[in-house]
C-alpha cells in the first residue's frame, strides 16, 4: 500500500490493519482527488493479495471508505492509535468507534450504506 500511495503522491507516514479495516495516514496529493488515491490503493492492493494464495483469491474491498483529515499536532497521537489497534478494537469495536466518529462531527450517514 506504501508504494502504490508513494505512486498517487500521498506518501504513507504509516499503515496498519486488523481483520476487518486498516487505517492509513498518509499526506494527501495536492494534484491528486482523494476517491482515486483511495480507489488506486484499493484496486491495486486486492490485485496483489490475490497473488498470495488460494485463501485470498475471493478478497475483496467495500464499496466505501472514510477518510478524516487531521492537523500536524495530532500526527503522534494517530501513529500510536494505528500501532495499538488490535488493543483498541479488543475493547471497543470499529463500527462502533466509526459511528462515535460521525456523531461526534455530525455527519448524516444511512447505517444500511456503512457496511457493504
Amino acid at each position: 500500500m506504501a508504494t502504490i500511495l508513494k505512486g498517487c503522491e500521498s506518501p504513507a507516514i504509516i499503515i496498519g490493519g486488523v481483520d476487518d479495516h486498516v487505517h492509513i495516514l498518509c499526506r494527501l496529493s495536492k494534484s491528486e482527488k482523494l476517491f482515486s488515491v483511495i480507489e488506486e490503493v484499493k484496486k491495486k492492493s486486492s490485485k496483489w493479495i490475490k497473488t498470495k494464495g488460494k485463501e485470498y483469491e475471493e478478497f475483496y474491498w467495500q464499496k466505501g471508505y472514510g477518510a478524516f483529515s487531521i492537523g500536524s499536532s495530532q500526527v503522534d497521537d494517530l501513529k500510536r492509535y494505528i500501532n495499538n489497534q488490535k488493543e483498541h478494537h479488543s475493547q471497543r469495536s470499529f463500527q462502533d468507534e466509526y459511528r462515535g466518529l460521525l456523531k461526534r462531527y455530525d455527519v448524516e450517514y444511512n447505517e444500511s450504506y456503512l457496511w457493504d
